[in-house]
């Protein structure tokens, strides 16, 4: 099934065209994410490597792209979205990569992830305490990337990247503290929270990526507060699409197994959709959860509840949000091209 709302020819498109801008992205900024990490530590460096994908344990080399780079895209976008060159956004996809990078790297520590893309998590690899020392190093450099542009766009960036860090955080609390609160009731996790969590915990970087690459292209404040709202809106949808993955997802294509987030608990977007419901089915449902029941009756009552459905209906609304806040201010046409066609690549994933 294709995301919501795009036609089987748009689709089609989107398949075919926003994975070029991906790599085109990603190659634009390959030289100068390297040239950042090579100012840490050695020992820092080779564990940020490892991260990306770069190299094994102890510094070989390996083919590994270090993911799809969505952050960096964005940031390149929008840059090209306010009329500047694509260059111009370098230094803000640089510091969204490591930002994003960082992130990881606590998150997996956080959480007890083991691996990440078919290996073993850094701090498996390494060690607890290195990988904290990495995450931080990269952090470190990213605020140091944006320092070194020239006045007054890079403090500007400095003040918006720091905005989105401590939105980052907020939402990651959330959602640790998310997993304590009971499945009914009225301390329960209500679909509205999980927005406000998903966008600090996710969309605050993307719509900080667009627009920082706005902002050190030149463009005036409007121009970057439309990239931002389109960047938050899309963290959402992504967030979404993401839980009804961790449900309903082919392991095949996911890389998790099935039902992997029912059997973790988590408290995703479908389940607390389905909880809302005045079906019988979300009783039973939220029952199970309480007794920490099988995952796949949960799947099956989350289903008849409407969760999945209106877990559809959310990644489709906001990926419309995002689509409009495109259309708000005046932006380069082929920018803005890609930057719909990346929307759509993101959300749609094989629903």
């Amino acid at each position: 099934m294709t995301a919501v709302g795009t036609t089987v020819r748009e689709a089609a498109a989107t398949r075919s065209h926003a994975p070029q801008a991906l790599a085109r992205c990603r190659e634009l900024v390959r030289p100068a994410l390297v040239e950042a990490v090579g100012r840490a530590h050695p020992w820092v460096g080779e564990m940020a490597g490892y991260s990306f994908g770069w190299c094994g344990v102890g510094g070989a080399p390996t083919p590994g792209s270090g993911g799809k780079g969505l952050r960096q895209a964005l940031a390149i976008l929008g840059a090209e979205a306010a009329g500047a060159p694509a260059r111009a956004g370098v230094p803000a996809a640089v510091a969204v990569e490591l930002v994003h990078a960082f992130s990881l790297l606590h998150d997996d520590i956080m959480d007890g992830d083991a691996t990440r893309r078919g290996r073993a998590s850094v701090w498996k690899a390494y060690g607890t305490g290195p990988a904290v020392l990495a995450g931080d190093a990269l952090f470190a450099l990213a605020v140091e990337t944006l320092a070194l542009q020239p006045p007054p766009a890079g403090a500007a960036a400095v003040r918006l990247l720091s905005g989105a860090l401590g939105e980052l955080v907020r939402g990651q609390a959330d959602d640790l503290l998310f997993a304590a609160r009971p499945w009914s009731g009225p301390e329960r996790v209500r679909p509205d929270a999980y927005r406000a969590m998903a966008e600090g915990k996710t969309g605050a970087l993307l719509g900080c990526a667009a627009a920082l690459g706005a902002v050190l292209g030149g463009a005036p404040p409007a121009v970057a507060a439309a990239l931002d709202r389109a960047g938050r809106h899309l963290g959402v949808a992504f967030q979404v699409v993401d839980d009804l993955l961790g449900v309903w997802g082919d392991p095949a294509i996911t890389g998790k197994p099935v039902h992997g987030d029912l059997r973790e608990r988590k408290k995703t977007f479908p389940v607390l959709a389905a909880l809302e419901s005045p079906a019988p089915a979300a009783r039973r449902l939220a029952v199970l959860l309480e007794r920490g029941g099988d995952p796949g009756e949960a799947a099956e009552l989350a289903e008849a509840a409407g969760g999945r459905a209106a877990a559809l209906t959310e990644a489709g609304r906001q990926v419309a949000s995002a689509e409009s806040a495109l259309t708000a201010v005046p932006l380069a046409a082929d920018a803005v091209r890609d930057l719909r066609s990346l929307v759509r690549f993101v959300v749609r994933r094989d629903l």
